[in-house]
């Protein structure tokens, strides 16, 4: 059982330098308490006995000075007019316990409203959030208590790869947070709010939906000298409210494929409501890379899972019917592991996601067309993909990557796997499609297609010799978590790196060079 307002916010206190009744003169100002209980806000100061009650659906609050407020609470209608029936004047004993009071009562304001409805005209009508409009409450309900776990957020604090570079990124760019207005989305445990801190940021605002606020709030107050400039918010970034606009927003809002769990349109909505208009966003584009891939092991590793089903006399039980059925199954979960990018039969191309650019609704379907040339004769068992990040400060650009051949992170790679294989020649083209759906468990589904093209005589003319087709559950994925296989190298072939920094400004497919061992991964397949 949820528990009740009064019982949240209960514990809230704000001391006031000064409290003073807006038809009093300004000598009866004394300093007072702005106090959350059970009863809603109340404001006592030192020369009333009776505090003033304030109702959090007809309150109105002005800012008349960074430390200096106004507080008035609506009274009755005439006509179409509205009269207030009392108002003070409310001073803080500096601008950051300002912030923070604002920040709470417009919280208070919309889970009051969220639970209760508001009554106008006869009518009720329920607040409802950008977010729970579109995700599935069950599924928002296990994300969140996911991460309000530690051991998940120590998880991805001990991604040294994830956490190193975004430590560097930030004190590597110190200019760009020097005195500057920094939003969290999705803070988590608050360890980028800390690194923008110790970055120099002016203030910090550390906005996360789950519990894990408030194990957020413990570790940033255990860090005092920090702790003073950051101010956690238990809240969506879809609903809360901040005092200020941010001069730069930070995040990790990476999932598997890039885009799963769909916290990338989380991003994209706290730029639109917070971030000024020459704002920084870190990290402020991403990058799928996918290249097609043969990894015979892996293929008969899955098909394998539904021999089960082939049983004819199971207790007596013919399981056949339903083999059919289970095979597809297997071959819908993508694949989630590390793999030897010596696999990748293609050098690799990318789609390039602009998180200071691009609109939310354009992350609801995400459509990439596929073309590469066969560096090798083989079967082709599916796509590979991985993704990475940049952050383009001013001093120092820096990329994280996911790539096969680079150490590996807690996102590993991801593979989609065809129940069909297709047979390639080296040369040959190899087209298709794949096509993102976002769904209302927070990912999406995925189509895939390949095609291999006409080789040889009558090529020119077009054409497709084979086609192979899946559909997967990005929200449902194999989690194999192999490390590489190691694959003997040629005595004349040197290790190279798969990613190769490239410029942005030609966002266009780009062909990577890619090392040639099929050599030995043709041996390895006549093998099987």
């Amino acid at each position: 059982m949820e528990e009740s307002l009064g019982q949240k916010w209960k514990q809230r206190e704000f001391a006031l330098a000064s409290v003073s009744d807006l038809s009093s003169a300004p000598s009866s100002a004394s300093p007072g308490i702005a106090r959350f209980d059970s009863d809603g806000l109340q404001i006592h100061h030192q020369s009333h006995q009776i505090p003033f009650n304030v109702d959090p659906r007809t309150v109105q609050l002005f800012k008349v000075s960074p430390v200096q407020s106004v507080c008035v609470v609506e009274g009755s209608d005439v006509g179409k007019k509205t009269l207030y029936s009392r108002g003070v004047t409310i001073q803080f004993r500096n601008d950051e316990e300002s912030a923070a009071f604002h920040c709470v009562v417009q919280q208070w304001k919309k889970e009051v409203n969220a639970q209760e409805g508001n009554v106008r005209n006869g009518t009720i009508t329920t607040s409802k959030s950008k977010f729970d409009e579109k995700i599935e409450s069950s599924s928002a309900k296990m994300y969140f208590h996911y991460y309000g776990q530690l051991l998940h957020q120590q998880n991805m604090l001990q991604d040294y790869v994830r956490t190193g570079t975004y430590h560097a990124a930030v004190l590597e760019n110190r200019a760009d947070f020097i005195g500057r207005v920094v939003v969290d989305v999705g803070a988590g445990s608050g360890i980028l709010s800390l690194f923008a801190a110790q970055a120099g940021a002016k203030h910090v605002y550390a906005v996360e939906a789950s519990e894990m606020a408030e194990y957020a709030r413990k570790l940033i107050a255990g860090n005092p000298t920090l702790a003073q400039r950051i101010t956690v918010i238990k809240g969506k970034v879809e609903d809360v409210e901040l005092p200020e606009k941010a001069d730069i927003l930070i995040s990790e809002p990476m999932g598997t494929l890039l885009v799963n769990e769909r916290m990338l349109e989380s991003y994209v909505i706290a730029r639109d409501r917070f971030l000024v208009p020459t704002g920084k966003m870190f990290p402020g584009v991403g990058r799928i890379h996918m290249a097609p891939f043969t990894d015979e092991y892996l293929f008969i590793e899955i098909a394998n899972k539904a021999l089960f089903w082939q049983q004819q006399n199971y207790y007596g039980v013919d399981l056949t019917p339903l083999h059919g059925t289970a095979f597809q199954g297997y071959f819908s979960q993508p694949v989630v592991d590390a793999f030897d990018p010596r696999l990748l039969i293609a050098p690799s191309m990318f789609h390039v996601i602009d998180f200071t650019k691009i609109k939310e609704e354009e992350l609801y379907e995400i459509d990439i067309p596929l073309r590469f040339i066969a560096s090798v004769g083989t079967r082709v068992h599916g796509l590979a993909c991985w993704f990475d990040v940049l952050f383009n400060g001013s001093t120092v650009q820096r990329w994280l990557t996911t790539a096969p051949g680079s150490p590996t992170t807690h996102w590993y790679q991801l593979r989609c796997v065809l129940s069909q294989p297709i047979y390639v020649m080296a040369g040959q083209e190899i087209t298709g499609r794949l096509h993102l759906i976002a769904h209302n468990a927070q990912s999406y589904t995925i189509y895939l297609t390949l095609s291999a093209k006409m080789w040889g005589p009558g090529a020119e003319q077009g054409g497709i010799l084979q086609t192979s087709s899946c559909k997967l559950d990005l929200k449902e994925p194999y989690y194999r978590m192999s490390q590489p296989q190691a694959y003997a190298l040629a005595q004349d072939q040197q290790p190279q790196p798969l990613i190769q920094t490239q410029d942005l400004d030609e966002p266009e497919i780009v062909q990577q060079p890619l090392p040639n061992s099929c050599a030995q991964i043709d041996s390895l397949m006549r093998n099987v």
